[in-house]
């Protein structure tokens, strides 16, 4: 059975930092891509940041420069590292992976920035 949990969220004035963490059972990090998305009230959820099995990593504009993901796959955890934070980065953040043809959705974190 997979289960992904993600946690590190929080609230936090703009300009801060928070870092999310993604742990994995069920599924090995280390050969599946594995991103983060985020949905805020009203909105679509859209994609942030995300990296492959061979640890390529790819970011939306919207967070280029400002968010770092990373894998540990000792740990089979990934992290997002979020600086410089923004009152429109306020949502909540979910970790998403599976091999091809499946995909597994943690439960979310909540992620307020505050102006």
């Amino acid at each position: 059975q997979v289960r992904l949990v993600e946690s590190g969220g929080g609230l936090v004035q703009a300009g801060g930092s928070l870092r999310l963490s993604c742990a994995a059972s069920g599924i090995r990090f280390g050969i599946n891509p594995v991103a983060w998305y985020r949905q805020a009230p009203g909105k679509q959820r859209e994609l942030v940041a995300r990296i492959s099995g061979l640890a390529y990593t790819n970011y939306s504009d919207s967070v280029k420069g400002r968010f770092t993901i990373s894998r540990d796959s000792a740990k089979n955890t990934v992290y997002l590292q979020m600086n410089s934070l923004k009152p429109e980065d306020t949502a909540v953040y979910y970790c998403n992976s599976g091999p091809s043809g499946s995909s597994y959705w943690g439960q979310g974190t909540q992620v307020t920035v505050s102006s």
